[in-house]
């Protein structure tokens, strides 16, 4: 009788995974622009055929990369809903992950702002999913604040975004240290106004 090692019994990922799993890993790590369709047909392993089956151009690719980025972060504020009773507890939920993110290992910066810097036509799908996202993101952040009885909860999303965004661009940039205490200073000041 042969032994089926685990490797033989698991069935191979299926190529449309594959090339996205390798998508998310090289575009975020190098760039939409730097990385070609060739590389990731490479290192997918599968064929030119296969990848534009599932595929029809390098931009529906980023356009889904960018969807499944969007959809890691509406799974995390679902997660921090449930594990949190206030909205104060949430958002400082979404404050600590974004700081935990900005001191890990080979982080490099907010895919959303890197993708819309490679592309600047407002109406570019690419753009158009970044825009789908960051619209969603505000939107919960500021209800967050409206929560917390904010008396100026747009504004205080914005501020809440500046801080952000220049977190991810000062970790990026080299200083994760010092982009994490900013923004944890930034956003305790937003939050101090919530009480004032």
């Amino acid at each position: 009788m042969t032994m089926l090692t685990d490797e033989a019994v698991r069935p191979a990922t299926h190529a449309k995974v594959r090339i996205l799993a390798t998508a998310d890993r090289l575009f975020y790590t190098e760039g939409v622009h730097t990385v070609g369709v060739d590389r990731i047909i490479s290192e997918s392993k599968v064929t030119k055929a296969t990848f534009y089956k599932y595929y029809r151009s390098k931009d529906a690719l980023i356009v889904v990369y960018l969807q499944g980025r969007d959809r890691r972060a509406r799974e995390l504020l679902a997660e921090l809903e449930l594990r949190f009773d206030t909205p104060e507890q949430r958002l400082r939920g979404v404050v600590a992950e974004i700081s935990a993110q900005v001191i890990r290992e080979g982080f490099h910066g907010c895919p959303f702002i890197n993708a819309a810097a490679q592309f600047t036509d407002p109406t570019h799908p690419v753009r158009q999913a970044v825009a789908a996202h960051r619209d969603w993101y505000g939107r919960s952040v500021e209800d967050l604040f409206r929560g917390m009885g904010h008396a100026r909860p747009g504004d205080a999303a914005d501020d809440f975004f500046l801080a952000r965004d220049g977190a991810f661009a000062g970790a990026n940039l080299g200083d994760p240290v010092g982009a994490h205490t900013a923004l944890i200073r930034a956003v305790q000041r937003v939050l101090d106004e919530s009480s004032d």
